[in-house]
């Protein structure tokens, strides 16, 4: 064997060493990066005037996006919550962004998209960057003939026009996961089971005279189609959290949409326990289009050191699955899976950068 000059030596070295910091850690984040990285949880839900959530989110280095939801379908019930809304983000504008809905409370009454209209503009000058559509059109509101007012209904034109000129955004809530016309033993993840247990009437498969899974997809589709230039936001991965496969599909239908992952890791991480590879590309593919979310919320019950460590222990949970290959559990799914450890500029547009772009962090 050939001996090594010094120069030959340094040369290998200085090879070596860029092999190294190629592969290496550089290239990816560590779980304890997660304190200095900015990041964006862009779909929660805090309905109180104490700031113990967004106190932890400032020491977790989240921004936030604050969503007014039609939970109750009464316009008061609106308000209120816009008004808690409006409240943090005064508190703290460099952390918010507020988006605001409007009620079907008076739907079938005279007036009522003059009114929701109003209600919306005044929502935007006092600082609403869009509006949410709930699960409640096409689930729950019904027409005057017993059917089910869908979202791609005429009716509501003149809202979603309305929306489209203000150049404002649409988070839509449409549908539910797959899991909800499953029964309970055949559901994929502990989440849906227990929220669908407690929620019968959001149960679809205790509903079969309700519309179809695909029948609420198709509709949110149609009002998509109907308004090309809707700046939209699909939460809940788009109610097609099931398979990214499909979710992957539609993201190419509707180039300009983005989605949310609130409330949805447990079907990642299911979907990553039988297939992390596959997961893992399409968090790489559709790095720009994805926005890490969690639904959490606050509305001034929960203990406040309680709330604090959930949400950290939420949020790191989830930064360890996107940034290590490490072997982790959660209560969300039973059994194991594995991390995806996507590389730090897929990380940064999921966590923050997405968000930045399309709520103007």
């Amino acid at each position: 064997m050939k001996k090594l000059n010094n120069r030959d030596l340094i040369i290998v070295l200085f090879s070596s060493l860029l092999v190294f910091v190629g592969c290496g850690s550089g290239d990816y984040y560590t779980v304890q990066d997660y304190a200095t990285v900015q990041k964006a949880d862009v779909h929660v839900h805090i309905r109180t005037d104490r700031d113990v959530f967004a106190s932890q989110a400032e020491k977790d280095q989240f921004k936030l996006v604050n969503i007014v939801v039609d939970g109750a379908s009464t316009w008061d019930g609106i308000r209120d919550q816009f008004r808690f809304a409006k409240m943090q983000q005064q508190a703290r504008p460099d952390q918010f962004r507020t988006i605001s809905a409007f009620s079907v409370e008076d739907f079938h009454t005279l007036g009522w998209s003059e009114r929701s209209i109003a209600w919306m503009d005044s929502c935007f000058q006092d600082g609403a960057i869009g509006i949410k559509v709930w699960k409640n059109i096409g689930m729950v509101l019904k027409d005057t003939n017993g059917s089910n007012v869908m979202l791609h209904d005429a009716r509501l034109d003149p809202v979603f026009d309305f929306i489209v000129q203000q150049d404002k955004i649409l988070f839509a809530h449409q549908g539910e996961p797959y899991n909800c016309w499953l029964p309970l033993a055949e559901m994929t993840t502990n989440n849906d089971r227990n929220y669908f247990t407690e929620h019968p009437q959001y149960h679809m498969y205790k509903h079969p005279e309700l519309p179809s899974y695909q029948a609420l997809m198709d509709a949110r589709d149609l009002r998509m189609d109907k308004h090309p230039d809707l700046r939209f936001v699909g939460a809940h991965m788009a109610s097609i959290e099931w398979n990214v496969d499909t979710l992957a599909a539609w993201l190419d239908q509707y180039p300009e949409a983005t989605i949310d992952l609130a409330a949805r890791m447990g079907q990642v991480f299911y979907q990553a326990q039988e297939d992390p590879e596959r997961v893992r590309d399409f968090f790489l593919k559709y790095q720009d289009r994805v926005m890490y979310a969690t639904d959490a919320g606050d509305n001034g019950s929960r203990d406040p050191n309680d709330l604090a460590q959930g949400l950290h222990e939420t949020w790191l949970r989830d930064w360890t699955f996107f940034v290590t290959d490490d072997a982790m559990e959660s209560d969300l799914i039973e059994g194991g899976f594995q991390g995806i450890k996507l590389p730090k500029t897929a990380v940064d547009k999921i966590f923050y950068g997405t968000g930045k772009r399309v709520f103007g962090f």
